[in-house]
């Protein structure tokens, strides 16, 4: 990947991002994002957009675009053979929060990497989306799912499956032996299909994550709730927590490789509860969760 390739995906980064948060203002109506642009001390930096809101009670979209002269321990752990190296990393990553416990908590990231220095040209795509209802509606999941077929489709049979799987066992809590959510895709080390392919792919991934979300957010945002409900959405919130600051490869590389504090942590959600050894109702909608959490084939 040469340097006129990595600008082009910068470029493509920063639109996606602004497409991003435009449409996620029109369902907010109200409120806008706010941005802090920060600088980074090897060199790039990067935006953070934040909204708080009556339908998002957080809404955090980053772009960064960093370098750094020594790749972190989480970017080698698995590569070995590129420790030492310096490195260039930029993408857009992306957690919203709803603040009615109905519609769903969503992430998504797409990112590009390549390593400067002694080994120079070691590169790669990363990237996907994943979905986290506290109260799953069968037809919401499907959609989501759906919609990322259909963006796999162009590129393979078999890629919407292989993400799918690699999405399932990512995002899964080893300690509460539950997945995060119902999955989505989930891709890295991406750089068989050579850049203009791979390239192609990111874009289908990042432009799919507003058809998949929004609709999504429209069915669910004026269903009435309950404090009941708030309260079970803050409980499960915590289960967020534990999987961005135990198994998050993105946080680590964040904060390994000094990055800005606020916009890694910007993920978290803005209020949690911890309950000790809560049980929920046999037979309850809170309870009925458990079912979801455990990889299954939507499509």
């Amino acid at each position: 990947m040469n340097n006129a390739q990595f600008q082009q995906v910068v470029s493509y980064l920063k639109g996606l991002q602004d497409s991003i948060c435009q449409n996620l203002e029109k369902i907010e109506l109200n409120n806008v994002f706010e941005q802090d642009a920060w600088q980074h001390d090897n060199g790039g930096g990067g935006r953070t957009r934040f909204m708080r809101g009556e339908i998002f009670e957080s809404a955090g979209v980053n772009f960064s675009h960093v370098l750094g002269e020594k790749l972190p321990a989480s970017a080698t752990a698995k590569r070995p053979e590129i420790a030492g190296c310096g490195f260039e990393a930029s993408g857009v990553s992306l957690v919203i929060h709803p603040d009615n416990p109905f519609i769903p908590t969503s992430h998504a990231n797409v990112r590009v990497f390549r390593t400067t220095g002694k080994k120079q040209n070691t590169w790669w795509f990363g990237g996907g989306f994943d979905l986290t209802p506290y109260y799953p509606f069968d037809e919401d999941i499907i959609h989501w799912h759906t919609t990322a077929r259909n963006a796999c489709q162009p590129f393979g049979q078999d890629v919407y499956t292989k993400f799918k799987k690699w999405c399932d066992e990512y995002f899964y809590l080893k300690h509460r032996k539950e997945t995060r959510g119902v999955g989505g895709l989930f891709f890295d080390d991406l750089n068989q299909w050579g850049f203009d392919k791979s390239f192609e792919f990111i874009q289908s991934i990042g432009n799919a994550y507003v058809e998949a979300y929004i609709p999504i957010v429209k069915k669910r945002m004026d269903m009435p709730f309950l404090e009941k409900n708030k309260a079970f959405q803050k409980y499960r919130r915590g289960r967020y927590v534990e999987f961005n600051l135990v198994y998050d490869r993105g946080t680590l590389f964040g904060l390994q490789s000094g990055g800005r504090t606020e916009s890694i942590l910007m993920s978290l959600p803005p209020e949690v509860s911890y309950r000790y050894n809560y049980q929920p109702e046999v037979g309850s909608q809170e309870a009925n969760l458990a079912n979801y959490l455990k990889p299954r084939e939507w499509l």
